[in-house]
């Protein structure tokens, strides 16, 4: 599903019921960078507004969609804020989202705001310092830069007049996957295109590949133009022989809407909303299938490469034959698909679920696959390692999820474990109780265990029973700051004697640790070890803090639907977790049936669904 020729270029009058999309983003110091969230917290919601606000102490980058008038209503509202004065507002009619799956994948089924340390994470490493934004390249309008291309001998305009001096070299800032459906082609002109996964890429790429740029003009272009702000700073920061460096003010998008025709621009502009690609009155298809090269260019299926899970293209033809993909970039570092035929797809059958428990772990060698009576092997299911939630154990865990992995036997086996942190049995003291004395149950039930603790709590296993501190506060994972990375060694010896998982799946407070040991790998090792994540009724733990940079991780996050559906664990919090996650591949279940893992329909078909993708 791709958007050509329904975007149109915003006239300001009429279509206040027709759905719309409004990119904008500007660099400015903003002072409170919380109080200004809050704010957009507030107005977008009022507006009925979805999308993404990323609000930083060095601007605001902002994606969003709604009905028309809605959008025209906020953009006058924040252009009366002299923060945004001379911001370029690309606002463009589009149809109504009709594919919920894709929707929800962009982030354009809710509102995201989120306080950032800086808008777009130019490099990944912490210890490097963002260039200097105030000495990014020049601005050149669509008129201006295609101008540029169209005159690459020489030009009148004397706004880019240095071009004439110099080679000219066309730079893309994007991503390979946008990349592969579209991109500028001009003739006598040298084009570049860096292939990376992510942008924090980029900056190796201009350093390995400096000579080909040194001494040249370098015409730089990305989707909406903030990814050419930071990345031309970048180039200029590097002095002598770099300083002709431009880019394309508003984009691709821009420069569409001034040449509908598509100008110098072949193929389609891919886009991170609803509408995946917007494309010109050309029409034509650059892209092509991973499998069979035919001529494609549709994302709409989602198609991911099995190993980093960037977006691939793969037709409809050979997605019905093979279901795992290596996209170009890991083919060339010799990693191959796992091919999977149709008819081993359907012939799923059912598996042992394990338990594993604190202090021994065993029975975990169990075979994933069994033999057919045709002497072929049944396709492996997804092995997902399982966190309890707080004051909760294996066992119990086990036993509360049965339903789930009942429906789920066919595609997965869920692997239980025991926190580290062992817990003294509570009660709560009966009020009036004529007795000096604890007068706690006679039995001793079975030890509970926990993944994060309070600073100072009762942690003595030996003793009986002690009296609760207060009365239950469902607020108290708040306080529950220290045992991270106990917890974290923990877990990293357990897979290790477990062996490797494909997922991880958190409840409750086992799903803030599953999400802070992802984030964790992630700075340890680039990226999480894990294919997918669920986090069901999480939060973020108050600990450490998850930087700008989202977690690299297809995730599942599945929660209580408003205020009072989930008692023990806000739906706010739950969402704001989901936030973290890069959000091309977050998918989120909202239901209304409390604080626990929903195993009826629809809930439990979409849970399916995503766990699908990944066999």
């Amino acid at each position: 599903m791709d958007a050509t020729g329904q975007q149109e270029q915003h006239a300001g009058t009429g279509g206040g019921d027709r759905y719309g999309v409004l990119l904008y983003y500007k660099y400015a110091e903003v002072p409170d960078a919380a109080a200004l969230a809050a704010f957009y917290e507030a107005h977008c919601r009022g507006l009925a507004l979805v999308g993404r606000v990323r609000v930083g102490p060095d601007g605001v980058n902002a994606t969003l969609g709604g009905r028309m008038a809605a959008l025209e209503k906020h953009i006058t509202e924040m252009s009366s804020n002299a923060l945004f004065e001379g911001t370029d507002f690309k606002l463009a009619y589009c149809d109504d989202p009709v594919d919920e799956r894709v929707a929800r994948e962009c982030g354009f089924t809710s509102l995201s705001v989120r306080v950032v340390k800086e808008l777009v994470t130019l490099c990944s490493n912490p210890t490097s310092a963002p260039p200097e934004i105030s000495s990014a390249g020049r601005h050149l309008s669509a008129a201006e830069f295609h101008s540029v291309l169209q005159n690459v001998a020489g030009t009148s305009l004397d706004a880019v007049a240095s071009a004439e001096k110099k080679e000219l070299v066309v730079l893309d800032a994007r991503n390979v996957y946008e990349t592969r459906i579209g991109k500028f082609n001009v003739p006598n002109a040298k084009t570049l295109d860096p292939e990376i996964r992510q942008y924090s890429d980029l900056p190796s790429w201009i350093d390995e590949h400096a000579e080909q740029l040194r001494g040249k003009s370098i015409l730089m272009y990305c989707t909406g133009g903030i990814r050419c702000e930071m990345a031309s700073a970048y180039i200029r920061s590097k002095g002598e022989g770099f300083e002709n460096v431009f880019q394309l003010y508003g984009g691709i998008q821009r420069y569409l809407e001034q040449f509908p025709d598509g100008g110098y621009f072949e193929g389609k502009n891919f886009v991170f909303d609803h509408r995946i690609s917007v494309g010109s009155l050309k029409e034509n298809i650059l892209g092509a299938c991973l499998i069979c090269g035919s001529s494609f260019d549709d994302y709409s299926s989602r198609c991911r490469c099995s190993h980093c899970r960037m977006l691939v293209l793969v037709c409809p033809t050979c997605q019905d034959s093979t279901k795992e993909f290596a996209c170009e970039l890991c083919q060339k570092n010799g990693k191959e698909p796992c091919q999977i035929s149709a008819r081993q797809d359907c012939k799923l059958q059912i598996g042992l679920s394990e338990s594993f428990e604190k202090p021994s772990i065993s029975n975990h060698n169990v075979a994933n696959k069994v033999p057919w009576s045709d002497g072929s092997e049944q396709l492996k299911r997804l092995r997902i390692l399982c966190l309890h939630g707080f004051r909760q154990n294996a066992s119990s865990f086990k036993g509360r999820t049965s339903a789930l992995a009942k429906k789920l036997k066919h595609i997965a086996e869920l692997v239980f474990v025991d926190a580290p942190h062992e817990l003294s049995f509570v009660y709560q003291p009966i009020q009036g109780h004529c007795s000096d004395k604890p007068s706690p149950l006679s039995v001793t039930p079975n030890r509970k265990f926990a993944w994060l603790i309070a600073p100072n709590s009762h942690c003595n296993p030996e003793q009986d029973w002690r009296a609760a501190d207060v009365p239950f506060d469902p607020l108290q994972y708040q306080q529950q700051t220290e045992g991270f990375e106990e917890s974290y060694t923990y877990l990293e010896n357990a897979i290790s004697r477990m062996g490797s998982f494909d997922g991880i799946l958190g409840f409750s407070q086992g799903a803030a640790m599953a999400a802070l040991f992802c984030r964790q790998q992630q700075k340890i090792c680039g990226s999480p070890k894990f294919r997918f994540g669920m986090f069901c009724s999480g939060y973020p733990a108050p600990v450490g803090d998850f930087g700008n940079e989202p977690i690299k991780l297809p995730s599942l996050h599945c929660f209580g639907n408003g205020d009072g559906h989930d008692r023990q664990i806000a739906n706010r919090a739950s969402a704001e977790l989901a936030g973290f996650f890069e959000q091309d591949c977050c998918s989120v279940v909202e239901h209304d049936m409390g604080h626990i893992i929903p195993t009826r329909s629809p809930y439990i078909d979409r849970i399916k669904d995503f766990l699908s993708s990944f066999l």
